[in-house]
């Protein structure tokens, strides 16, 4: 059995977050029709331009909250959270390329709802996965790398006993984890700081597992947590 578990040192740093989760059970990842993919990133891309109406670019409420957030604890320099450097492509008018089907799709719910989205490979965690301040020695190897740059102590990181699978909460993920075709078990997760925008979450939440389960088929479970309810089983 494995399960996430958000730890107290995540809590006592954003004790009001709220923490969307869906597991995925046997779905089916392969690329079949990159074109659908490709249309419904473009889609969010459109609806994502109200999230950056303001000038400068750090005004906007998305930008601003998570900067704000990534100044609560230590982070590498220049580390922006996910939702950040999505938008930023979108000002830019740089477009996401397909990648994989979850990979678009939670890229496309980040967008368009304005929230930090992600996922990994359940088949992969080496025992529970945790939301937790890091300890500063767990392995980390991103995409592109073959370095192990391991997190600072007290980074706030999703980690399983083998070390970290994002760090700075959901700035970079580990490549021994990442979501790929050959995935069929998955563990997708929307975050938000203060739980304020939890309408908002639970939305997209849900829209997130409708376009799995519509696309990929399988079996989607949607949660959220919060400090009262800091964990759940995920396989």
């Amino acid at each position: 059995m494995k399960r996430f578990i958000i730890e107290d040192g995540f809590w006592d740093i954003f004790p009001d977050a709220r923490i969307g989760i869906v597991v995925c059970n046997n779905i089916d990842n392969s690329i079949k029709d990159a074109s659908i993919y490709e249309a419904l990133l473009r889609k969010s891309e459109l609806e994502a331009r109200k999230y950056i109406a303001l000038e400068p670019f750090s005004d906007n409420d998305v930008v601003k909250s998570w900067r704000g957030a990534y100044q609560r604890f230590k982070t590498k320099k220049g580390a922006r959270s996910s939702i950040e450097a999505l938008l930023n492509r979108v000002k830019k008018e740089n477009p996401l390329p397909t990648i994989n089907p979850l990979v678009d799709i939670y890229n496309a719910i980040s967008l368009t709802y304005g929230l930090p989205c992600g996922g990994e490979d359940i088949d992969t965690f080496v025992g529970d996965v945790r939301l937790t301040q890091a300890r500063g020695d767990e392995d980390f190897v991103t995409l592109g790398t073959d370095e192990n740059a391991p997190p600072y102590e007290g980074e706030i990181v999703y980690k399983d006993d083998a070390g970290a699978i994002c760090r700075c909460w959901n700035w970079r993920e580990s490549v021994r984890t990442m979501l790929t075709e050959k995935t069929t078990n998955a563990f997708m997760c929307l975050e938000s700081i203060d739980g304020s925008n939890l309408p908002t979450l639970e939305s997209a939440l849900a829209e997130l597992a409708r376009l799995i389960r519509g696309r990929l088929s399988g079996t989607c479970s949607t949660h959220v947590l919060d400090r009262a309810h800091a964990s759940l089983v995920i396989q």
